[in-house]
């Protein structure tokens, strides 16, 4: 019995000293990576393929649409895009934060990113590949809290995501309860918005609050802008029809900086939802995305004012 012990002793001996040293090297390569300040990394399946990407990125850079997500997420930016530069509600946090296009790539070297984010039709991407791991989403082909946790995801921060996407459908959902009883069931709502000196109206996925308003709430749209809007998520029309395709309410995304004359018109004037009191004008800047910090600020602001809340 005793001759028999002897081995095994020995080999437990072995395998506790080896489990040691391995467990010294790994710190010692974490003490590494961490002096190096390089970190770990995760592989994401994205629609282009899998994609090797930071487990913990601190330098990225999003070149479209993605900020609001990025900074939902507190993942630290060093470059963006010039509409989410131009934001108000994402001003404090993009302060120190350079703008940046898919054409600026010396800029984009010396901002020295871990991580780019963009849209899939951005210029580069080849080149950007080069640069950091580069990641690209083509627009509406998920739905945007879908989105929301492929960003998490992309991060290594999915539940996270998850967590606040969950959180978001209860609010909105209750919201909309409440505003369909005050305002009834079948009352219709338009989301217009000037741009340069074009006009449009929206469909349900397109910023601007429709998914809130359409989807999350099943606010209904004027039947004119479900044939129109609906299937491309926007149209462009002259403000001479806009009667046609004016709801009960209006929320009106407005540019200061576009040709809004159409509002000093008769035409204008003499819709319903004008007439009643009925138009809600917000700034199009802020309203453009349907990213967390965007999508909270919409529904806290159509609260205010379907409700007086």
């Amino acid at each position: 019995m005793k001759k028999a012990l002897i081995p095994l002793a020995l080999l437990l001996l072995l395998m506790v000293s080896a489990c040691s040293n391995a467990a010294s090297e790994q710190g010692d390569n974490d003490s590494k990576d961490k002096n190096d300040g390089k970190s770990s990394t995760i592989t994401y399946e994205s629609e282009n393929g899998p994609v090797e990407v930071p487990a913990d990125p601190q330098r990225v850079i999003v070149l479209s649409s993605f900020a609001g997500n990025v900074m939902a997420l507190d993942v630290p930016l060093v470059g963006v895009d010039a509409w989410s530069k131009a934001n108000p509600r994402y001003e404090k946090d993009l302060k120190d934060v350079e703008e940046v296009t898919d054409e600026d790539l010396e800029k984009i070297i010396e901002l020295d990113p871990d991580l780019i984010i963009g849209l899939s039709n951005i210029k580069n991407v080849d080149k950007l590949q080069e640069i950091a791991p580069t990641v690209t989403y083509t627009y509406g082909k998920v739905d945007y809290l879908t989105q929301h946790i492929e960003i998490g995801k992309l991060l290594n921060k999915e539940e996270e995501a998850k967590a606040w996407v969950e959180d978001f459908e209860k609010r909105a959902e209750a919201a909309g309860k409440e505003i369909k009883a005050e305002i009834g069931e079948d009352a219709t709502v338009s989301v217009i918005e000037s741009f340069d000196k074009q006009l449009y109206v929206f469909g349900d996925n397109w910023g601007r609050g429709t998914e809130i308003l359409y989807q999350e709430m099943g606010l209904k749209m004027p039947e004119k802008v479900r044939e129109e809007a609906l299937e491309q998520g926007y149209y462009a029309l002259s403000p001479e029809v806009l009667p046609e395709f004016a709801g009960d309410y209006i929320v009106f995304s407005k540019n200061a900086d576009a040709d809004n004359s159409f509002q000093e018109t008769e035409t204008f004037k003499n819709i319903p939802a004008v007439k009643n009191d009925r138009v809600f004008e917000v700034n199009a800047k802020e309203f453009y995305f349907n990213d967390p910090i965007t999508l909270d600020y919409q529904l806290d602001y159509f609260k205010e004012a379907f409700l007086g809340e």
